[in-house]
């Protein structure tokens, strides 16, 4: 790595299937970077998978950045974090010869992708954004014109309100993103459901 780009454990899994853009896999709070390895080769078989592992513990939890409480974000922490993670995938790119990656996160991991999407427009191709929520109070002014983003969210679900949810498709939508916002009949965990349309939706990259 250069000397500037922060230093996070992670997992890299070079592509058998070069015609896919890389995979970038953001766990949930208590995650690692194995914890959505099994998820990324279900949803985008043959695809290169970059999967760190976030810098921050919450109750000896890994996290991509601290919260003050349930659904409150520490946004200085976060802004720090989302850059720090955006110079991590630059280098990386350089290191392993990757093209600008599909983000596939959750929860925490998701909320990071968001923070990305907004903060550091186009280092991303696209995003599957699971059970996600804004991630500023005030929204960074970002052009996501031509980037893909996928947006699962339950409408059971105990953390993310489903007013939550959909101000961030819309935010992302008037930055001109193409969204597909689906509500599940689903609670914060992740299902096979998940699983279906995620794979269909990495399918038109």
């Amino acid at each position: 790595m250069s000397d500037t780009a922060p230093t996070l454990v992670h997992r890299f899994e070079p592509a058998t299937d070069t015609a896919r853009p890389p995979l970038l896999l953001l766990h949930g709070t208590g995650g690692d970077e194995d914890d959505l390895i099994p998820l990324g080769r279900r949803v985008a078989p043959g695809a290169a998978l970059l999967s760190p592992r976030g810098a921050v513990l919450e109750n000896g939890m890994p996290r991509f950045f601290r919260r003050l409480s349930e659904g409150v974000f520490d946004e200085e922490d976060l802004r720090r974090r989302t850059d720090d993670l955006a110079a991590f995938i630059r280098d990386a790119q350089a290191r392993h010869g990757i093209a600008a990656p599909v983000a596939l996160g959750f929860s925490n991991g998701a909320n990071i992708a968001a923070a990305l999407l907004l903060r550091h427009p186009g280092l991303l191709r696209g995003a599957a954004l699971l059970r996600a929520m804004v991630p500023f109070q005030e929204t960074p002014p970002a052009r996501l014109d031509g980037t893909k983003v996928l947006l699962l969210s339950g409408t059971t679900d105990p953390i993310v309100p489903a007013a939550n949810s959909a101000r961030l498709a819309a935010i992302l939508q008037g930055a001109g993103a193409t969204v597909k916002h689906h509500e599940l009949p689903l609670g914060h965990g992740l299902s096979q459901m998940d699983v279906a349309l995620a794979t269909d939706w990495m399918a038109g990259f």
